[in-house]
C-alpha cells in the first residue's frame, strides 16, 4: 500500500502473513518523515487482537484492541505496557486507530505520547494496484 503522512509525505506500508498464518507482520516505511521503517506484529489472543511495535526509539510498545461484532470498520488499540521503555514518560507509540474505508483504503493514527503529550502521526494507504 501507498499513501502520504499529515504532512504529505510520502509513505509505504506492507502486510505479511507470518508464523504459519499465526501473525500478520506490518512495515511502514514513513519515507516523507526521514524515519527509519517500523515494525508492527498482530496477532489473535482470545477475542481481541494484540500487536508488538518494534520501534526505531529501541522500545516495543504491546497494545490490544477488542473489536465488536459484525463488520468491523474501525480498531482501536489501548497501550499494555511495553518493554525497554524506562518510563511512560519516555518517548512511545501509546495508540493506534486503524479505520478500514473500503477494500483498498486504510488509515492509521499513531499516537505518540511523550512527557505526557500526545502527537497524532496519520498516515492515509491505497492499495497498490497490480
Amino acid at each position: 500500500m501507498e499513501g502520504k503522512d499529515s504532512d504529505g509525505g510520502a509513505a509505504k506500508t506492507k502486510f505479511e502473513v507470518v508464523a504459519a498464518g499465526t501473525a500478520v507482520m506490518e512495515t511502514i516505511s514513513p519515507t516523507g518523515m526521514g524515519m527509519e521503517d517500523m515494525l508492527t506484529l498482530y496477532s489473535i489472543d482470545g477475542d481481541s487482537i494484540v500487536l508488538v511495535h518494534y520501534c526505531p526509539t529501541n522500545n516495543q510498545p504491546r497494545m490490544k484492541a477488542t473489536p465488536g461484532t459484525g463488520e468491523v470498520k474501525e480498531l482501536t488499540f489501548a497501550f499494555q505496557g511495553a518493554g525497554n521503555l524506562p518510563s511512560e514518560e519516555t518517548g512511545h507509540q501509546h495508540k493506534l486507530v486503524i479505520q478500514f474505508e473500503d477494500a483498498d483504503h486504510i488509515t492509521e493514527t499513531w499516537t505518540w505520547r511523550s512527557k505526557g503529550k500526545d502527537t497524532p502521526m496519520i498516515f492515509r494507504f491505497t492499495r497498490k494496484k497490480n
